[in-house]
């Protein structure tokens, strides 16, 4: 576990930070991908609610994050979803938790896979610093893949 930031589970309690850090960090790329509608967003966040796979990123205690991991297949990890609260965005802590799950992942022999948005030049470059590969390329966005390293001799 990294120095910079603690995870803790998610609970009920954290919906209203979380929507409201939704908002805070995702609206600009939705809004120029979509277009934004607050009742539209509000109730996709509702109907798409699950604490049970969410992490609160905490730094010195203040919450300040999400992580959503998810398996939909078995040979890797889908980083759903980081968002990091602009206030603390360009600290490194992003960079750091993505790490870690990179580093988490291809101890257990898994790739990482991520969707971006074509309309966040900045999280792809941020992506592809950490080793991730664009694999696909659709309408509105990126996959990429942070594959495990080979180790063929």
């Amino acid at each position: 576990m990294s120095s910079m930031y603690t995870l803790r589970p998610a609970t009920d309690d954290d919906y209203n930070f979380l929507y409201e850090l939704h908002v805070a960090s995702i609206r600009p790329s939705v809004e120029a991908t979509w277009g934004w509608d607050d009742a539209f967003q509000a109730e996709y966040f509702r109907s798409r609610w699950d604490p049970a796979n969410r992490q609160i990123i905490c730094v010195n205690g203040v919450d300040i994050g999400m992580l959503k991991l998810e398996q939909h297949r078995p040979e890797a990890i889908f980083l759903a979803l980081i968002e990091i609260h602009p206030g603390y965005q360009g600290q490194g802590i992003g960079t750091e938790v993505i790490r870690d799950v990179i580093g988490d992942a291809h101890r257990r022999g898994l790739d990482v896979e991520l969707n971006v948005l074509k309309a966040n030049p900045n999280a792809k470059r941020l992506y592809e610093r950490l080793g991730f590969v664009i694999t696909e390329e659709r309408k509105d966005r990126y996959v990429m893949i942070a594959a495990l390293p080979n180790t063929d001799s």
